[in-house]
């Protein structure tokens, strides 16, 4: 059994995706991956609801617990506040609490410059990435007041270096980072963990982005000095789970940098 055991997360972006050579190529089902292995009971969200079923009949086959799926799609438009809700109330009916959110999800238009941005691709990154996070910490507040939970919020190196052609992805991180430090001083009195992470990983995501628009790659992504990038599950769902651990409370409120996946920087 592992210390996550009986103990509820909240996954968004937690699909199952692999890459050209049939690896895992998600970073939200490498951190599944990582908290159905310490027994945490696991509702994961996206919008492609085979990957969400494919995701839930591996993790409850392999390790034994159980996954609640539900679609939801944070974009402009929608009834965002709701179908969060949705997912959040059919969370507590079915694992009766909430103790860890980890807000995963999002889209974006990367590799389009600034200059020829659109409004649709620029709200596609901030609806799916920072007004989910939003939402979802603001649904989730109650449940992790009461468990003395932990929110674990993605940003990126986007926007910490102002990356090219990411300034729809990086205007909705450096909106998360904002937020969550935010999130940090006023439910830091709650007892509630409140930390970020900015990843690099090869996924599918990026294996895509190489392919689509291989200049803009070439310009943003470089490989991290110890010759690889992040794995999914054993770095960054890893440090994941360890934000989550009852005795992991002295980062809270701070950013930490994966560089591919082997070090922390505060």
């Amino acid at each position: 059994m592992g210390f996550l055991t009986g103990k509820t997360a909240i996954i968004t972006g937690a699909g199952r995706a692999v890459l050209s050579d049939g690896s895992c190529g998600s970073i939200g089902y490498g951190i599944a991956t990582a908290y159905a292995k310490e027994g945490a009971n696991l509702v994961i969200t996206g919008r492609n609801v085979k990957k969400l079923e494919a995701a839930k009949e591996e993790l409850e086959r392999l390790y034994g617990i159980r996954v609640l799926p539900v679609q939801a799609d944070v974009s402009s438009g929608s009834d965002n506040e709701a179908v969060v809700q949705n997912v959040v109330k059919q969370a507590v009916e079915t694992f009766g609490g909430i103790d860890v959110l980890i807000n995963n999800a999002q889209a974006s238009a990367s590799g389009v410059p600034l200059a020829t941005h659109t409004t649709e691709q620029f709200d596609l990154a901030l609806y799916s990435g920072l007004y989910a996070a939003f939402y979802y910490m603001k649904a989730c507040y109650p449940y992790l007041k009461e468990s003395k939970g932990s929110v674990i919020n993605f940003a990126s190196g986007a926007g910490l270096f102002g990356k090219y052609g990411q300034c729809a992805y990086a205007a909705a991180k450096e909106g998360i980072r904002g937020l969550s430090r935010v999130a940090a001083t006023e439910w830091g009195p709650d007892g509630i963990n409140v930390n970020v992470i900015c990843p690099i990983a090869w996924t599918a995501q990026l294996e895509n982005f190489k392919n689509a628009y291989p200049e803009a790659y070439k310009a943003n992504v470089n490989m991290p000095p110890m010759g690889h990038y992040g794995d999914p599950e054993k770095e960054i769902g890893r440090v994941c789970v360890q934000l989550a651990h009852p005795d992991f409370k002295y980062l809270t409120g701070e950013t930490l940098t994966l560089e591919g996946g082997l070090g922390l920087r505060p």
